[in-house]
C-alpha cells in the first residue's frame, strides 16, 4: 500500500449511470467486427459525478464480453493507477491493456480528489471520507459496468491492486450478480496499521544496514510506532514526539483530521474475515511478489486460508519471483510503464475461462 498525506475515497449509494459514446452502429448493423475503443463513463451518486474509462476490446457485433472492474491502491490514485505528477506507473492502464488482449472489457475510474472527478461533495472536508465511501463508489462502478451493452452479466470480474484487493473483497459481498472472478494483486491482506508497522520496521532495518541510524534508534522507533498505533486504536492522542521526524510526520498526517476517519475505518477491517464471505465457486487469483516490501508474501497465508474456507476456485496463489509492489521486475524505475512477465502471465491465467 502507498501512503500519502491525503486519504481519498469516492462515494456513492444510489446509482445514476451515463455511458458516453456507443459502438459504431454501422458495424453492429452488419454483424461485423467492432474495433477496440475507449469510452468516457460517468456515474452520479450522493450528488457527485465520478468519471472513468471503459475499454472495450475488438469484438463481433452483438457478442457479450467478460467485464472487469479495476480498483486502485491507496492514496489519491486516479483511473490509470497514478498519483501525478510524481508517481505515474500507469498500473491500472496496463492492467486494462493486458486484459483487453484477452477480450475482457474493463472499467477504471477516478476516485475523489483525483482526475476529472475531483473532490466532489467533499470539497473542503476530506475528513468525512471513510472506507465505506470507497466501497460504495466501487459498487456503483460495478453496476455501471454491468449495465454496459457489451457486458456479459454472467462474466463480471473485479481486479484490485494493493488496497484495491481489499476493496474487491468488500464489493464482492454486496453487488449483484456476484462477481464470477476476483484477481487480488499484491492485496492488502492484514489490518491497515499492522501493515504500516511492518513496513516501517522494514524501512528502519534498511536504514540500519545503510548506516543511517543505529540499531538502538531503530528499535526505539519501532516501539514508538507500535505505541502510537495502540493509542490511536484506543481513541487517545498518539504521542509521536520521540519518533524520527519523517515517521512523526507520517503518523501525524494519518492520524490528523483529514485522514483519521478513513484510517480508523480501514484499520477496523481484517481482510481474511471479509474473504470468508466470498461466494463459493468464485474464481480467485492472489499474487504476491517476492520483491514486494509493502505487502510481503509472508503475510498472505491467512487470506489464502480464508478463501479456501469460502470454497473459492481458480488459480489461487501465484508467487511472482522478483516482482515488486507495482508489479514491476525488481529494480525497475517506479514510473516505467511495464508489467513483469510473471504478472502478465498470472492475469492471462486468471482470464482464461473468459478469453475471446
Amino acid at each position: 500500500m502507498r501512503w500519502r498525506t491525503l486519504a481519498t475515497a469516492v462515494l456513492l449509494a444510489a446509482v445514476s449511470v451515463a455511458g458516453l459514446g456507443t459502438p459504431a452502429a454501422t458495424a453492429a448493423d452488419r454483424g461485423g467486427l467492432i474495433p477496440a475503443a475507449d469510452r468516457e463513463i460517468r456515474f452520479t451518486a450522493d450528488g457527485t459525478t465520478a468519471y472513468g474509462t471503459l475499454h472495450v476490446p475488438a469484438h463481433r457485433a452483438g457478442h457479450r464480453l467478460a467485464a472487469a472492474l479495476l480498483l486502485p491502491g491507496s492514496g489519491p490514485t486516479d483511473r490509470n493507477g497514478d498519483e501525478p505528477p510524481a508517481l505515474t506507473p500507469g498500473t491500472l492502464a496496463q492492467l486494462a491493456d493486458t486484459l483487453g488482449g484477452d477480450g475482457v472489457m474493463t472499467l477504471r475510474f477516478d476516485k475523489y480528489f483525483t482526475g476529472r472527478t475531483g473532490p466532489g461533495a467533499y470539497q473542503g472536508d476530506p475528513g468525512r471520507l471513510d472506507l465505506d465511501a470507497f466501497t460504495r463508489q466501487a459498487a456503483a462502478a460495478y453496476t455501471t459496468l454491468r449495465d454496459q451493452p457489451e457486458a456479459d452479466p454472467h462474466a463480471l470480474l473485479v481486479v484490485g491492486h494493493s488496497e484495491g484487493g481489499l476493496q474487491a473483497l468488500l464489493v464482492a459481498r454486496t453487488v449483484r450478480p456476484a462477481p464470477a472472478g476476483l484477481a487480488l494483486l499484491a492485496p492488502q491482506d492484514a489490518r491497515l496499521l499492522d501493515l504500516l508497522a511492518a513496513q516501517v520496521a522494514g524501512q528502519l532495518d534498511q536504514a540500519v544496514a545503510a548506516g543511517q541510524v543505529t540499531a538502538a534508534q531503530a528499535e526505539a522507533n519501532k516501539a514508538g510506532v507500535s505505541a502510537a498505533i495502540a493509542e490511536f486504536r484506543a481513541g487517545r492522542p498518539a504521542d509521536t514526539s520521540t519518533l524520527l521526524p519523517p515517521l512523526a510526520a507520517l503518523l501525524n498526517a494519518l492520524f490528523g483530521p483529514n485522514n483519521a476517519r478513513f484510517v480508523r475505518s480501514d484499520d477496523a477491517v481484517y481482510p481474511p474475515d471479509v474473504a470468508r464471505a466470498i461466494r463459493p465457486g468464485t474464481r480467485v487469483t492472489v499474487t504476491c511478489g517476492t520483491a514486494d516490501t509493502n505487502v510481503p508474501c509472508a503475510t498472505t497465508p491467512p487470506l489464502l486460508a480464508a478463501l479456501a474456507h469460502a470454497r473459492t476456485t481458480g488459480p489461487g496463489l501465484r508467487t511472482l519471483d522478483g516482482v515488486d509492489h507495482f508489479l514491476h521486475p525488481a529494480g525497475t524505475p517506479v514510473n516505467d510503464h511495464t508489467l513483469a512477465p510473471a504478472a502478465v502471465a498470472a492475469l492471462h491465467e486468471f482470464a482464461r475461462p473468459w478469453k475471446r
